[in-house]
């Protein structure tokens, strides 16, 4: 199952034509999707899900609904097993930002961690995950695609917020203040914090940083 979050409430996608009571299953091929992203600011108590029959076309035909915005983004850990947060719009997020012309999506991910963060030395140990989340501009709704990356860094130093892109804050984060965070967070932020990864993890991420492996994301199976 996928959630793609309007305002952080998830419209689900899955295989399945009916999940549970109170929801509204709608056929992903057939549905539009701005009409459901219209209803859903009207009335945020609403749940929607959206079924296909063939798993591997669900992400496709989601991404035919909205114009997408690709971003990269990071969940970094140093060697203290602290994750890097940003705060922006008076919400604790991980660093993130639109893919450039040219550049891979894992040279995206990188390179906005370092602009967002002034953070450097940093290697990728895994693809982690897609987010979706549907914003606003210029009066058109969009699709945010952002593709997570699993990092990790020795840099020591000090940590510069970018202020022109509104990032007021950069703090390394573990334990009681990654959960206060989150609360504090997006709802496809927290789709990246499964209970198991506030465990220490330090040792797994430094002995196999060399694992990483650019196929895995392009498994929709993720």
């Amino acid at each position: 199952m996928y959630n793609v979050f309007v305002n952080n409430i998830p419209i689900s996608l899955s295989t399945t034509a009916r999940v549970g009571d109170g929801y509204i299953s709608l056929p992903l091929k057939k549905t539009n999707l701005i009409h459901i992203i219209e209803r859903l600011n009207e009335n945020p108590t609403l749940k929607f899900h959206l079924y296909h029959k063939k798993q591997y076309k669900l992400l496709p035909l989601l991404e035919k609904k909205l114009p997408v915005y690709v971003a990269g983004g990071g969940k970094v850990y140093n060697e203290n097993n602290e994750i890097l947060f940003i705060f922006r719009n008076r919400c604790w997020d991980l660093p993130k930002g639109k893919i450039e012309k040219g550049e891979s999506i894992e040279e995206c991910a990188i390179r906005e961690v370092e602009e967002e963060t002034g953070i450097s030395g940093l290697e990728i140990t895994r693809f982690l995950k897609k987010t979706y989340h549907v914003f606003k501009r210029n009066g058109e709704y969009r699709l945010k695609l952002t593709y997570w990356f699993e990092m990790i860094t020795d840099y020591d130093n000090e940590l510069t917020p970018q202020l022109d892109e509104g990032i007021t804050k950069v703090k390394w984060k573990s334990g009681k203040k990654v959960r206060k965070a989150l609360r504090k967070s997006y709802a496809n932020i927290g789709e990246l914090f499964p209970r198991e990864a506030l465990i220490d993890k330090t040792r797994l991420l430094f002995e196999h940083q060399d694992d990483f492996d650019e196929s895995d994301i392009y498994d929709t199976s993720v």
